[in-house]
């Protein structure tokens, strides 16, 4: 039953992780239109997310 929740989670880890990915793409196209329009608030905003972005895909790479 381990192994069985074992595997369970690890491939909700996989497809949180391509989840991650694509909002990741989405964050950096946030933040190329942030900086070309020299928008300090946005710029702000979107490196905030994609941090938090990268503490959970660290995360789940960890399992």
């Amino acid at each position: 039953m381990e192994d069985l929740m074992k595997a369970y989670r690890c491939r909700d880890a996989e497809e949180r992780i391509l989840v991650l990915r694509m909002e990741l793409d989405y964050e950096l196209l946030n933040l190329y239109d942030a900086l070309k329009e020299n928008h300090p608030h946005k710029i702000d905003q979107c490196k905030a997310r994609l941090e938090e972005i990268r503490k959970e895909m660290m995360m789940l790479e960890a399992l």
